[in-house]
């Protein structure tokens, strides 16, 4: 009995292993490729087929596998270090948009793997905006930065395009400098802000120096003998002066 109720224990732990062996053979059998992805089907270690549609996808159980590219933008960020044309430190922060043609994923799986963000993108982005940055001085980073931008993309670009990657964007998010660097950035400021003032402030003397000397010229040339005669009688009070000036006691008011 006791013999008969072991084979029977037996026997429903290998119809058990079956069953789920089975299901697991079932489940490996398809794999669901989404909106935005491109499938590669592989044969051990070999792509057989490129071409999968979206959706469930039938493959060979522990013979096949589906590969998945992502083909839609993405987005990598890295900090990096780079000198200028003048020997200045620069940390740079970036930011780099980019998309795999989805015509080419099946070469860049045979490249270099799944794994292209960190074995292809990354250093070519660092190396990049390296070349880039070195032509320009620390302070031009700063005012043509979106130059900066649009070059380093430019050159991003041409080093990636054979891998079948484009770049969308490239965005520098922050330089950063050396404390010196950044302190002398900050007097140079400072000095032009106060020889700018300085300027305005002897731009606006010199306006006012020049109306009030035609403010001058115009008086000048309204005070006529007449008219100072004609203000002096007008302001007189009738009261004569205690000195005398003989018969002509206006003349003393006449300019010639």
């Amino acid at each position: 009995m006791k013999n008969f109720d072991l084979k029977e224990n037996k026997k429903i732990i290998i119809i058990c292993v079956g069953v789920i062996f089975l299901i697991v053979t079932i489940l490996s059998s398809f794999q669901t490729i989404k909106s935005g992805e491109v499938g590669l089907r592989v044969r051990f270690g070999k792509i057989i087929d490129s071409n999968l549609k979206e959706g469930f996808n039938l493959k060979i159980p522990y013979i096949e596998d589906i590969v998945k590219v992502n083909i839609k933008v993405q987005k990598v960020e890295l900090e990096t270090s780079a000198a200028s044309r003048d020997l200045q430190d620069i940390n740079t922060k970036l930011a780099v948009n980019y998309r795999i043609e989805d015509d080419k994923a099946s070469s860049l799986y045979k490249t270099v793997g799944n794994n292209y963000e960190m074995t292809i993108l990354e250093p070519v982005i660092e190396e990049s905006v390296k070349s880039v940055i070195s032509k320009y001085t620390a302070e031009e980073t700063i005012t043509k930065r979106s130059e900066v931008s649009s070059e380093s993309l430019k050159v991003l670009q041409e080093k990636v395009e054979k891998y079948g990657i484009v770049i969308d964007n490239f965005n520098i998010i922050n330089l950063s400098f050396s404390e010196e660097y950044s302190k002398a950035i900050e007097e140079k400021q400072v000095a032009e802000q106060k020889l700018a003032t300085s300027r305005l402030e002897s731009e606006a003397k010199i306006v006012e120096a020049e109306a009030e000397n035609k403010a001058n010229d115009l008086l000048k040339q309204s005070l006529t003998p007449e008219l100072i005669e004609k203000e002096f009688i007008e302001k007189w009070d009738g009261k004569l002066p205690e000195t005398y000036a003989g018969n002509d006691i206006l003349g003393i008011f006449k300019t010639k």
